[in-house]
C-alpha cells in the first residue's frame, strides 16, 4: 500500500491539491502498479474531502474504489458519514496498540476501547465498508506492554476485519526486532492478515520492512520519496528494488520503470526536494564521479552492480571534476561524438581537474567549451565577447545597463533599461543586435540554482534555454552574482548562433 498522500502528506510544509491528489492517485495504480493507496484521513478539511471525492469517482469509473483506503477514527458515527459522503469504501481505523497511549491519551481501560471499536466497525459494515484496523504505537506496545497487544488481537480475531496493520509509529525498532514482534504475532494469529508500517527515524526503514517480509508480514506500507512525519516512512523506490533482488521469492506488482518518473512528480508537487544521494532516484546515484571507476566500467563493467540505472528509466553517468580521469571524460566525449588525442585528452582533463578544484561544476555541454579554450580549436571559437558592461540599480528607477561587446573583432556600445539588471542587458544587447539586422534567439527558459545551505557569496548557477530556428538549446553560466552568470549563459549563446 502507498499512503504518500495521507502519511506522506505529513511531510512538514507539504500540503497536495485536490487535483495533484488526483494525479498521483491514478498514476500509482494505473502506472506504478501499487495494489492500494491510502488517500487522506477523514474529517480534516474541505479541501481534503474535496480531493477524496475526486479520487474515489475516478476509482469508481475505473473499477478500483477497492483499492482506495481512507484513515479513520473512533469517533461514533462520524468518520463513517464522511466516508459516505465522500464515496469511499475502505476505512483505516486508527486505534491505540499500547497500553501507554490507551491509558494517558485516551485515557481508557482495553474493555471499554474495544467496545468502541466493535461499534464502529458493526455500523461500517452494515454501510457496505470495508475494515482495517491500524495498532498506533504498536511497536512500544510489543516492548512494554505485549499483554495488551496480545489481547487486543484476540478481541480483533472477533471482528469482521480484512487487515490488521502494524506500525512503528514512532520509528523506533531495529531490524531484529521487527523480526521477533512480527513472527511471535503471525504465528499466533494465522488467519489474520497483517501489514508492517515503518518509519525511518534511525534510517532504518527498508530494512525493517526486508525483516517484516522475512517474518511473514502480508503487506507493507511505502511512500514515495520516503516522505512522511519527522523522517518519514520507508520509501517505495528503495523497498521495491531491495525485495527484487534480495527476496526474489516475493513478487510485488509495481513497475519498477515507473519508480524515477513518480519520484519527480511528487517532487514537482511537494517542493519536498529528493537528496541527490537518495538511493533509486536521487540524481548522483546513478553517476560515477572517480576515474578508476569509469576506467574499470569499460573493462568489462568491473564497478556494476544489479541496481542498474535502466531498470528505473534512467541513464548512468560519469560526473566531471577534480577526481575525473581520462575515462570519465572520455566516456561525455563519445556521448557527444567527439574523439581527441591522447596528449589533447590530457590537456582537457588538466583544466577539468583546476575547474573542479575551484568548486566550479562542469557538466557535459560545457565540454565543447573547454575542448575550445584548451586546445584554441576553430571548431567553437569565441566571435562573441561581452567586453564590458554597467548595470544599475536605484529605489525608484528603472534599472540600465551600458554593454560594449566585441562581434568579429568589432566593438559595439548601447544603453537601455528593463524591469531587472538582465533585462535591461539583454535590452541593449538586442539593440545592437537590431542594427546589425540580426535576430536573437528567444528566452524560453530560466532557471537558477543555488547549492542547499549556501552562504551569500555562493556560487550559483544560472541555465537559459533558447529557442532559434525552431531549436531549443541550453546555454549555462557560472559566477557568485546572479546577473553575472546569465550574462556567462547569455555569451555563450552569442557564439552558438
Amino acid at each position: 500500500m502507498d499512503t504518500t498522500l495521507r502519511d506522506g502528506e505529513q511531510t512538514s510544509g507539504v500540503s497536495f491539491s485536490a487535483s495533484e491528489k488526483l494525479t498521483i492517485a491514478q498514476l500509482l495504480l494505473t502506472e506504478v502498479k501499487v495494489d492500494r493507496i491510502e488517500i487522506a484521513s477523514a474529517r480534516v478539511s474541505e479541501g481534503e474531502f474535496a480531493a477524496v471525492k475526486a479520487i474515489t469517482k475516478w476509482a469508481k469509473a475505473n473499477g478500483l474504489l477497492h483499492k482506495v483506503e481512507v484513515l479513520t477514527f473512533v469517533d461514533g458515527d462520524v468518520s463513517v458519514q464522511w466516508m459516505q459522503k465522500a464515496g469511499a469504501k475502505v476505512m483505516n481505523l486508527l486505534t491505540k496498540g499500547s497500553l501507554n497511549h490507551l491509558t494517558h491519551q485516551l485515557k481508557k481501560k482495553p474493555e471499554q476501547h474495544f467496545a468502541e471499536i466493535a461499534a464502529v466497525i458493526s455500523l461500517a459494515r452494515k454501510k457496505g465498508l470495508e475494515c482495517n484496523v491500524y495498532l498506533e504505537d504498536w511497536s512500544n506496545g510489543m516492548r512494554h506492554s505485549p499483554e495488551y497487544v496480545f489481547q487486543y488481537l484476540d478481541f480483533l480475531q472477533t471482528q469482521p476485519v480484512k487487515r490488521v496493520m502494524l506500525p512503528d509509529t514512532l520509528g523506533v525498532l531495529i531490524p531484529s526486532e521487527v523480526y521477533e514482534f512480527v513472527s511471535q504475532i503471525v504465528q499466533r494469529y494465522p488467519k489474520l492478515h497483517f501489514d508492517f508500517h515503518a518509519h525511518n527515524d534511525y534510517d532504518l526503514g527498508t530494512a525493517n520492512v526486508l525483516e517484516g517480509i522475512k517474518a511473514g508480514a502480508h503487506g507493507i506500507h511505502l511512500t514515495i520519496n520516503g516522505m512522511g512525519e519527522r523522517a518519514g516512512n520507508a520509501p517505495l523506490a528503495s523497498t521495491i528494488a531491495v525485495l527484487n533482488d534480495f527476496m526474489p521469492g516475493v513478487k510485488t506488482s509495481v513497475a519498477e520503470n515507473s519508480l524515477y518518473m513518480i519520484s519527480k512528480l511528487v517532487e514537482s508537487f511537494s517542493g519536498f526536494r529528493v537528496p541527490v544521494n537518495k538511493p533509486v532516484v536521487g540524481e548522483n546515484v546513478f553517476t560515477q564521479t572517480a576515474g578508476i571507476h569509469a576506467d574499470g566500467d569499460k573493462k568489462n563493467k568491473l564497478y556494476f552492480s544489479d541496481l542498474m540505472p535502466e531498470r528505473f528509466g534512467r541513464q548512468r553517468k560519469y560526473a566531471l571534476g577534480k577526481t575525473s580521469g581520462k575515462a570519465n571524460i572520455e566516456n561525455n566525449l563519445a556521448q557527444l561524438g567527439i574523439q581527441l588525442a591522447d596528449a589533447d585528452l590530457k590537456m582537457v582533463t588538466q583544466r577539468i581537474i583546476e575547474l573542479g578544484d575551484r568548486k566550479e561544476v562542469v557538466t557535459q555541454a560545457d565540454l565543447p567549451y573547454i575542448i575550445s579554450d584548451v586546445l584554441n580549436s576553430k571548431a567553437i571559437e569565441d566571435k562573441v565577447s561581452v567586453e564590458n558592461y554597467v548595470l544599475t540599480h536605484s529605489k525608484n528607477l528603472n534599472p540600465s545597463a551600458t554593454v560594449k561587446i566585441n562581434i568579429e573583432g568589432e566593438l559595439y556600445e548601447e544603453h537601455a533599461q528593463g524591469d531587472g539588471q538582465y533585462d535591461a542587458f539583454m535590452n541593449a544587447l538586442k539593440k545592437i543586435y537590431k542594427k546589425l539586422k540580426r535576430e536573437l534567439p528567444l528566452l524560453t527558459d530560466y532557471t537558477v540554482r543555488i547549492p542547499p545551505g549556501g552562504k551569500t557569496d555562493a556560487l550559483c548557477e544560472t541555465l537559459i534555454t533558447w529557442r532559434h530556428n525552431d531549436k531549443e538549446f541550453i546555454t549555462r553560466g557560472l559566477d557568485s552574482d546572479q546577473t553575472v552568470s546569465a550574462i556567462k549563459a547569455t555569451q555563450k549563446m552569442l557564439n552558438q548562433i
